[in-house]
């Protein structure tokens, strides 16, 4: 009796430090707040200035990429059955694509800014925003030139008349109409519009499944519809581009899929995954900590430093806790059970 009394004592003992714990993980959300643009932000930007370089870099890419020829593929004469869609104008303009991509999740990061003021969590979602369409705009892009996929209305910007022009030797189509618009045909695939609003959208996802927590395992439905807004958002995008002929549907399903695949990769790159404990911020923000408790490891009336013992060493002893409720909790309930039942 004496065993399982120690057994019981132990499991409890576990539970309420680890439900303690987890209370200690949530200290920080109030003790944020001492690092703002003013306090931080010249720092933190000097920190990153190279990545703001490449960032600058990628523009001049994509200006050029967008100046470029594309490859003129061969258009046969058979070819253009599927290629008679009339043209239309854009049901989401040009114009309209940064402002979902960009400028919508840009006003969601200073809104948590002016709450949280932390210029970490500031700096590196715009970033990692601006990393996520960029490179997306980038390899779409280039794609889009190398592949040179006539768009489904191409018959239409080949010949505005109607009147049907072939080589009489290869076959190839002998396009009568403006080149700017023939230029603009050949960048079917993969969708630009549907790739900048997943890789601007879906990062804007990320970001706040990991702000309001979305995996915290409490089966909250309603936080989930509220990630998956703006990933509606950009299916509708995508969605429209076939329904405008501008875009087959093999090159919206492939825009979106890399603009999703990049939004990952560059939110990952700056912030833990949504469903860890530390999901909520950036890593610079848990490395400065971490760095701060190094430089001052006594003094224990500081505020980073506080923050830092409740975010590392209760968060790791949390998940430490998980792992031994998950794994060993059952063993002594099942050797508790077995002495009694003995």
């Amino acid at each position: 009796m004496t065993k399982v009394k120690k057994n019981r004592v132990l499991l409890v003992l576990l539970l309420w430090i680890e439900d303690s714990s987890v209370r200690e993980v949530r200290m920080p959300e109030i003790q944020l707040g001492a690092h703002t643009v003013r306090s931080h932000g010249v720092k933190v930007a000097r920190t990153h200035m190279h990545d703001w370089i490449i960032l600058l870099l990628l523009i001049v890419i994509e200006v050029i990429l967008n100046v470029i020829e594309p490859f003129h593929r061969f258009v046969g004469v058979d070819m253009m059955t599927d290629l008679k869609y009339p043209m239309k104008d854009n049901t989401v303009p040009f114009w309209a694509v940064p402002m979902l991509a960009i400028m919508l999740p840009v006003f969601v990061i200073l809104v948590y800014y002016f709450i949280r003021k932390d210029v970490y969590d500031l700096h590196h979602a715009i970033l990692g925003l601006l990393f996520s369409v960029l490179i997306t705009g980038v390899i779409t892009d280039a794609i889009k030139d190398a592949v040179g996929r006539p768009r489904p209305d191409f018959f239409w910007r080949c010949f505005p008349d109607g009147k049907r022009v072939f080589d009489p030797v290869t076959k190839d189509v002998m396009c009568t109409g403006i080149k700017s618009v023939i230029k603009e045909g050949h960048k079917s695939f993969p969708s630009g519009h549907t790739s900048w609003s997943f890789a601007g959208l879906g990062f804007l996802a990320l970001y706040l499944s990991g702000k309001i927590r979305v995996f915290d395992r409490q089966g909250h439905v309603a936080k989930l519809c509220i990630v998956f807004l703006p990933l509606l958002i950009a299916a509708l995008v995508g969605i429209s581009r076939v329904d405008d002929y501008w875009h087959h549907w093999q090159d919206v399903f492939a825009g979106g899929l890399l603009g999703l695949t990049v939004s990952s990769f560059c939110y990952l790159q700056f912030f833990p995954a949504p469903y860890e404990v530390d999901g909520w911020g950036p890593h610079a923000y848990f490395q400065m900590l971490a760095e701060s408790r190094n430089v001052n490891p006594s003094n224990g009336s500081n505020v980073q430093q506080a923050e830092l013992e409740s975010v590392y060493v209760d968060s790791q002893h949390c998940r430490e806790l998980s792992r031994v409720n998950t794994h060993d909790s059952s063993p002594i309930l099942e050797g508790t059970n077995g002495r009694m039942g003995y």
